[in-house]
């Protein structure tokens, strides 16, 4: 089986099943604000050891500067969130939206800034001459799937937000700090696509 299939079967197990206890920070948004937004988690097939593709975004962005953060952005009228991430994957790093082999959408996750994130998940090629927008992205690299998935890998630390304490996720690679709005993204996923389901589908 290829790469594709293997997640592909692991995505469909894992999103037969309802999961009630989901991380979100609904009731951190204000002022009613719920905005479409997608993200792209290209998963690159690297034989033996699947790859992510991450972003940093620039410091001067009004929205989650600098943080580490899935290539995406608001879904645009008439499109769906398919198409927003691969439309903004495109802008931001010059992915050529007909590489990626989508296998579908999971858990919308509720900003505390007031988004309604849709993540989407595909499969691209090693090797992708990336070419980054400097007015989007500072930075791109990739994180090893595996690492990724796995709950051990992560840490729980608490910050005073909004009048409320925030837990959150955080994960430091290759000098990157994942946390925040993409870290909760990927705890989800990992309920749905986790590292045992992986070996399952294999």
């Amino acid at each position: 089986m290829s790469l594709y299939d293997h997640l592909a079967a692991a995505f469909a197990q894992g999103h037969a099943r309802d999961i009630p206890d989901l991380l979100s920070d609904a009731h951190f948004a204000r002022d009613g604000r719920a905005t479409p937004a997608a993200v792209l988690i290209a998963i690159t097939d690297v034989p033996h050891d699947p790859q992510v593709i991450l972003t940093q975004r620039p410091r001067a962005m009004r929205d989650h500067p600098g943080q580490v953060a899935f290539p995406g952005g608001k879904i645009d009228p008439g499109e769906d969130a398919i198409t927003a991430a691969l439309r903004e994957a495109e802008e931001e790093l010059a992915l050529p939206r007909s590489a990626v082999r989508v296998i579908g959408t999971s858990d919308v996750y509720h900003t505390g800034t007031g988004f309604l994130v849709t993540p989407v998940i595909g499969v691209v090629p090693q090797g992708l001459p990336l070419v980054p927008s400097p007015t989007e992205v500072e930075a791109w690299f990739e994180a090893p799937l595996h690492l990724l998935l796995d709950p051990a890998s992560w840490t729980t630390n608490e910050v005073f937000w909004r009048g409320a304490n925030r837990r959150y996720l955080e994960l430091e690679w290759q000098g990157f700090r994942i946390w925040g709005v993409t870290a909760a993204i990927i705890a989800n996923l990992s309920r749905r696509i986790t590292l045992e389901g992986l070996r399952d589908a294999a």
